[in-house]
């Protein structure tokens, strides 16, 4: 019995701009400043986590001093048209308003000083915008103590942040609100936290649901999926991928493959990955390959991986190559051990363990066991057991196989039993059947069967085929068939050819029988390609006979050659008839040496004769001994005579 197995061969925080007017709530995607950390995940990112002031156009000294005279400024690749008089336009406009709130507010009106400080913050003035925001916020109004919240935490000044932003939330301030629950949250204050993040959600605030969304799912609370939702609603691409990732969980694909779609439709690269992922589950190839490449130029390698397997699929190994190399070049060990196997498989050896070795150093322990299967290939065993021994103490449960294979070739087996028995609880089909090899060598065989059973459950065709021979030699021709076809669909050819013979012995299931049959000898089974030539010869198809008889004989099979013998004779080939026989006698088949002893008789070579006869007598079975030995006995005596 064989052994099988291989032994040869953080959070990131991204500030967003809001400004909080008296008259309502703005939020843009303009990103300024940090505020506390929104957890998100990498690829794609989220829309917006934090909050500041509303987005304007960034403005240089030249800009202001240009659009005070009216001259335009010429651009360094020389286009001064269109683009450049609205930036000078805007600058001009910007410098107006900004001499204009001054004004006032330095007059001491409030609204102008909130005005001002928020375009003093946004461009980054942060000690000029502050006393603005201060006298605005004193005067009791909820944009500048937001924005003023929004300031004092650039600065790092936490606490009063916090006091300042619930001074705004509590006046109707939804974006302080939203400020306030993630500095909250941050602080482990999670019931308070949710107060005000619901507050913010219910006025509105996207960002406010997606936050809370991402604090109830933090706690398991079903509810997450309702502020997720709300919030993908509003255009949060974040948000639309988490509620798809919890849709797919619930088993909900079709409203899962919505929530993909919306996100990666605004280029959220996970989203991407994930939608490519379902439809190539389904057979959606050609969308999934769009999907997967738009996901690899927003960044995720694992979409470059994923598309490069695809492309080799469809037969292009050339473009799989090169997004593997992408995947790989940004750290994706899979894609590495995939241009590895790439190189191996056209016999560049020192290319493919380049690569085997990128992959383990990032991080994938496939590496150091495809680099010991290259150092199996190559005869290097000793570098071969080294790298197997180092996925094996990872974990890698197809390495612990192999390091067991390869000790207990080499005679020790109390050092790869419990390698075998790692691989197995690891749940290595092939160090399950292999433990079961182990334990039937020693005679243990309730254990043995055990461990087949196990490695059978999981489609192992070799483990239901000691099953099924078990089970025939208990009379139970029921169980037999049964664990036959396992072992058969498990791909066991010799378990193909146990079922056809079964069937056939039973007489009641000819033309399954015969499937099986074909299925054992299109897999290299000499004995099921024997009984394919043998039931073709008798339905008179002596073509397709000869043919089945020459591949299993041309494989070694005795049988064979004498049967290809017998039909070459038959049709007047008796020279090559010879040669198969000779092939099949020297192959230790008595009756082609009894034919042979004949055919010698005929010619006259009575020597020859009995060569052959003694060889047939040897072979058996005893019924051509017997015939031999009576053949030799005439022989003798008209040699004598």
């Amino acid at each position: 019995m064989k052994l099988i197995g291989k032994n040869g061969t953080g959070e990131r925080l991204a500030a967003s701009s809001t400004t909080d007017t008296d008259t309502g709530v703005h939020t843009t995607d303009q990103s300024t400043g940090t505020l506390p950390g929104q957890r998100t995940t990498a690829g794609g990112g989220i829309d917006v986590t934090g909050y500041g002031p509303e987005a304007l156009v960034h403005l240089t000294a030249g800009h202001i001093a240009a659009a005070s005279t009216g001259d335009l400024l010429d651009t360094e690749d020389g286009t001064d048209g269109a683009d450049s008089f609205e930036t000078a336009l805007a600058a001009r406009e910007q410098a107006a308003l900004e001499v204009r709130h001054r004004g006032s507010a330095d007059a001491g009106d409030p609204g102008a000083a909130s005005q001002l400080g928020a375009l003093l913050l946004r461009r980054g003035d942060l000690a000029d915008a502050e006393p603005y925001l201060r006298s605005a916020a004193a005067a009791g109004l909820r944009a500048a103590a937001n924005n003023l919240g929004v300031l004092l935490h650039q600065q790092g000044h936490r606490t009063e942040a916090a006091q300042w932003w619930r001074q705004a939330a509590v006046a109707g301030s939804a974006p302080a609100a939203h400020a306030l629950g993630l500095q909250l949250r941050d602080q482990g204050e999670e019931e308070a936290a949710e107060y005000w993040l619901h507050y913010a959600a219910e006025h509105g605030h996207p960002l406010g649901a997606y936050a809370l969304g991402d604090l109830m799912e933090h706690r398991r609370d079903v509810r997450a999926e309702r502020w997720f939702k709300a919030a993908a609603d509003s255009g949060h691409r974040e948000a639309a991928y988490r509620l798809a990732r919890m849709r797919e969980a619930a088993g909900d694909k079709d409203t899962a493959e919505t929530w993909y779609r919306t996100a990666a439709a605004r280029s959220h690269a996970r989203a991407a990955l994930r939608l490519g992922v379902l439809l190539e589950a389904r057979g959606d190839l050609d969308e999934a390959a769009r999907w997967y490449r738009q996901s690899a130029q927003n960044g995720e390698a694992r979409a470059a991986c994923a598309l490069g397997f695809l492309l080799r699929d469809a037969g292009d190994p050339a473009a799989a190559a090169e997004w593997w190399q992408e995947a790989a070049e940004a750290g994706d060990g899979t894609a590495a051990n995939a241009l590895g196997a790439l190189h191996a498989g056209r016999g560049e050896n020192t290319v493919a363990e380049r690569w085997y070795r990128a992959a383990l150093d990032a991080g994938d322990h496939n590496g150091a066991f495809n680099l010991g299967l290259l150092c199996a290939g190559a005869g290097r065993e000793t570098q071969a057991e080294q790298w197997y021994r180092r996925a094996a103490y990872a974990g890698h449960r197809e390495a612990c196989n192999a390091l067991a294979v390869m000790l207990l070739q080499r005679g020790d087996r109390s050092g790869a039993e419990p390698w075998f028995s790692k691989a197995a609880e690891a749940g290595s089909v092939d160090g399950a059947f292999n433990l079961g090899v182990l334990h039937a060598g020693r005679g243990e065989t309730r254990q043995a069967q055990e461990w087949y059973a196990r490695a059978a459950a999981e489609g192992h065709g070799e483990a239901a085929l000691q099953l099924a021979v078990v089970q025939e030699q208990r009379g139970n021709l029921v169980g037999a068939l049964d664990r036959y076809r396992q072992a058969a669909d498990g791909g066991s050819p010799e378990g193909a050819f146990r079922l056809a013979s079964l069937l056939d012995r039973r007489g009641d299931a000819d033309s399954e029988a015969e499937h099986w049959y074909a299925v054992a000898a299109d897999a290299g089974h000499r004995r099921a390609q024997v009984r394919m030539g043998v039931r073709a010869a008798e339905r008179g198809a002596l073509q397709i006979a000869e043919s089945w008889y020459r591949r299993a004989a041309e494989g070694g099979s005795r049988s064979a050659a004498f049967n290809l013998g017998l039909l070459l004779a038959r049709q007047d080939s008796e020279a090559e008839a010879m040669l198969w026989y000779t092939r099949a006698a020297d192959a230790g088949h008595g009756r082609a040496a009894l034919r042979l002893a004949l055919l010698a008789l005929r010619r006259g070579e009575a020597v020859q004769a009995e060569n052959w006869c003694k060889r047939a007598a040897e072979y058996g079975p005893a019924e051509v001994a017997e015939r031999a030995g009576r053949l030799l006995g005439a022989l003798n005596a008209e040699l004598s005579a």
